[in-house]
């Protein structure tokens, strides 16, 4: 039963003091301490009231509630003796919750330089009753916007906060989300007198807990780690501090207790709950780990990091290391990379992320390998460098044939545009999966149970799966469903079934959402020759019954074929489309994209001068020249002309350019007599001027393409472009095919058949 407290007479001044300056009435401080009026009024008539309405009045008038209270002899020797035991655990707490390390870190890391506040969800993600068209709401199938995947539009509260307002927490979250490190910070700050300075830090590992040879309960075990931090007659002292409610219970993963202990460590926390009921209390848990509520316990999850929240933990990272320039390229080139950016909100993940990050400064190249790392991280290494044994619910559900299995899930639903998936769905395709293992069961009711088994198993140990709303499940990132599709797809062994999965997959190429299962599926394949091969077939029949377009690619390739330059032949004809008149001003989309298909193709623009001089001048005037041709003043026009001709190497043409300059009239001449020649000759002098540039150089031409043939020639450049982006990972490729594929980039389909 909670005690009460009543105020002091200079507290009651001082309270009284503070609530006149805030303008306030009894009702409004009920309200903002969330109480009744008669209770305000209790405490401004200095009687006694519950000891938590107390505290919450005095917060609430941001006031010390120590200084406030009339303490009564037996708390006076309680606070002292809260003060006696606090500097007696003060050294053990600190070495057991001061320090952090986890996956590959060489040696620990002091907890306040890397910590990084967390944010809490009041209400728990996957109980949120949301149907797949809301969660899909906004959304294009074919162009999803992969940082809204499940993203959470609820309000969030610090962690301290959450803790200040709820004393009994079950704090859930996913795998990594940094459940145990919160804890280990609460119990630091407390320790540190920065937070419930009153109270007594008390951290316990339950797995620690629960494998205790002579299985204790929690008071006796809290009573031998009194002993072992050498306080004089612990169990004593022990029990009137937790019988006062001055201890901090910080009761750490549940979900890692073993499953013949469960329900023991389950019984022991109700009943030390039930004895000592005054203290304050925080449990952490993995979602869907334990079906198993505690009655006066308020249930809170851990909110993934938001982009500050990563940008604190990787300038703290980093100014540990002493790499003072990290930090932003980290940040450059995270926000660059769509599909890396989207782990970097789990805290465990954004470590591994910076330990790849460390060695050299960028990301690794070969992002199937990263990949391949972080789910690796999720399925084994973060429990076995803890030392945590699961139970499995089949023996031969091991870590590989979960991969298998996640394969699977993830090939059939991306492929059929599902993001999200009711929970019947992703169990019919674990019970297509299971039952081809040894053991299981034939009987389909015992199929369906153990499917909900192992569904319920994978997401709260490893997190790959997540339920988004209530029995509506999807990957925890996309990009997880889009590594496990490619890894489906790489890993066929039946020579007939990859070509048919090949075949298959070449034939997205011109869709977005599929980009990264193309340069996953690449990386992953050893040779990738027979996909790179039909990509460049699907790429090549997009355009091969478009005229218009293989006119333009067949001028592409003439002006490529007339340049004298050490460059790949296909970024000369990329760089020669992107500067392709036709492509201008209305085109600029597909001008940028041919542009950064020459870039992409390693043609170094630091040195674009050192093309051919008649090509490169050429260029210049298609870009310069024939813009100032729309004007209606002249200097600038004759100015680009003369600049020309000075340049021109063709005799022909310089002839009849200089025939040309001289009839335009000269305006300072005559202003008038200039703009009625223009408006009069002005649009026929163009077009001998556009002729004879058509005609010697071979530019300017005005290809008139419809809307259907830009979109499908915008379509031919993306597709190409993710070609070669393939071509450039790092996956494994002869080099025959890559030759290739190099050599017969962008031309006309005729000269692709020769």
């Amino acid at each position: 039963m909670e005690r009460s407290y009543i105020a002091s007479q200079k507290g009651l001044s001082k309270a009284t003091k503070e609530f006149r300056k805030k303008g306030w009435t009894q009702q409004t401080l009920a309200d903002l301490a969330e109480c009744s009026r008669p209770v305000v009024s209790n405490f401004f008539k200095g009687k006694p009231i519950d000891k938590q309405k107390f505290i919450g009045i005095c917060q609430t008038l941001t006031l010390d509630w120590e200084e406030i209270v009339e303490w009564k002899t037996g708390e006076i020797e309680i606070s002292q003796l809260v003060a006696e035991i606090r500097a007696s655990v003060r050294e053990s707490v600190e070495q057991e919750c001061g320090t952090m390390r986890v996956l590959d870190m060489t040696r620990p890391i002091k907890l306040n330089d890397i910590y990084t506040q967390v944010n809490i969800l009041e209400k728990i993600i996957g109980r949120r009753r949301f149907n797949l068209e809301q969660l899909l709401k906004n959304s294009n199938l074919e162009d999803f916007d992969r940082m809204g995947l499940g993203r959470i539009q609820q309000k969030r509260v610090l962690g301290l906060e959450a803790v200040t307002n709820y004393r009994k927490l079950m704090i859930l979250g996913k795998p990594g989300v940094g459940k145990t490190t919160f804890l280990k910070y609460l119990a630091i700050q407390c320790n540190r007198g920065k937070f419930a300075k009153n109270l007594i830090p008390i951290f316990i590992p339950l797995k620690k807990f629960a494998e205790t040879p002579s299985q204790p309960d929690l008071s006796k075990y809290l009573n031998e780690w009194f002993r072992h931090c050498n306080v004089m007659n612990a169990a004593e002292k022990g029990t009137k501090i937790l019988s006062a409610g001055q201890g901090l219970i910080l009761l750490d993963g549940l979900d890692e207790v073993r499953e013949e202990d469960s329900q023991r460590v389950i019984r022991e926390i109700e009943s030390f709950h039930q004895s000592f009921p005054d203290n304050q209390f925080a449990i952490t848990c993995r979602i869907a780990a334990r079906e198993y509520t505690f009655e006066h316990f308020t249930e809170v999850e851990v909110a993934d990091f938001d982009e500050l929240q990563i940008k604190n933990f990787v300038n703290s990272w980093f100014a540990i290391k002493e790499l003072e320039d990290y930090p932003k390229h980290f940040i450059a080139q995270l926000e660059a990379n769509p599909t890396i950016q989207e782990l970097a909100n789990n805290p465990l993940l954004l470590t591994l992320l910076c330990l790849e990050f460390e060695d050299s400064g960028n990301f690794p190249s070969d992002r199937a390998d990263l990949y391949a790392r972080a789910t690796n991280t999720l399925l084994r290494k973060w429990d076995d460098k803890r030392h945590i044994y699961r139970e499995q619910i089949y023996k031969e559900l091991n870590p590989k044939r979960k991969e298998g299995l996640l394969s699977q899930i993830a090939f059939e639903t991306f492929d059929k545009k599902e993001y999200f998936f009711r929970q019947r769905t992703i169990e019919r395709y674990i019970g297509e999966y299971i039952c081809n293992l040894p053991k299981a069961p034939v009987a389909q009711d015992a199929l369906e149970v153990d499917s909900q088994a192992v569904l319920k198993s994978i997401e709260a140990q490893h997190g790959l799966l997540v339920e988004r709303a209530r029995g509506i499940y999807s990957f925890s990132h996309l990009t997880f469903q889009e590594y496990f599709t490619a890894r489906k797809i790489a890993t066929i062994s039946n020579p007939k079934d990859l070509e048919f999965a090949l075949v298959n997959l070449a034939g997205h190429v011109t869709k977005k959402r599929w980009r990264e299962v193309f340069l996953l599926t690449t990386g992953i394949l050893e040779p990738a020759d027979r996909l790179l091969e039909l990509m460049k077939k699907e790429i090549d029949l997009l355009v091969d019954k478009e005229p218009a377009i293989q006119k333009l690619l067949s001028w592409a390739t003439a002006k490529a074929d007339s340049v004298n330059v050490s460059y790949k032949i296909a970024a000369i004809r990329a760089f020669s489309l992107s500067r392709s008149r036709s492509l201008d001003l209305e085109f600029s989309d597909l001008r940028s994209r041919a542009f950064k298909l020459s870039r992409s193709l390693k043609l170094d623009f630091s040195r674009a001068n050192s093309l051919d001089l008649d090509f490169s001048r050429a260029l210049s005037l298609d870009l310069d020249f024939s813009r100032s041709l729309d004007i209606d003043f002249s200097q600038s026009l004759s100015r680009s002309l003369s600049q020309f001709i000075e340049k021109c190497e063709n005799q022909e043409l310089k002839l009849i350019l200089e025939k040309l300059q001289r009839q335009l009239p000269n305006p300072e001449e005559n202003v008038e007599y200039w703009r009625k020649w223009w408006q009069n000759n002005g649009q026929a002098w163009t077009e001998e001027i556009k002729t004879a540039i058509i005609e010697y150089r071979n530019i300017g031409h005005n290809w008139k393409f419809n809307e259907e043939q830009i979109n499908l020639l915008n379509q031919y450049l993306t597709a190409n472009q993710l070609l070669v982006d393939c071509l450039n990972s790092e996956c494994y490729v002869s080099r025959e095919v890559r030759e290739e594929i190099e050599n017969t980039l962008l031309l006309p389909i005729e000269l692709v058949q020769k």
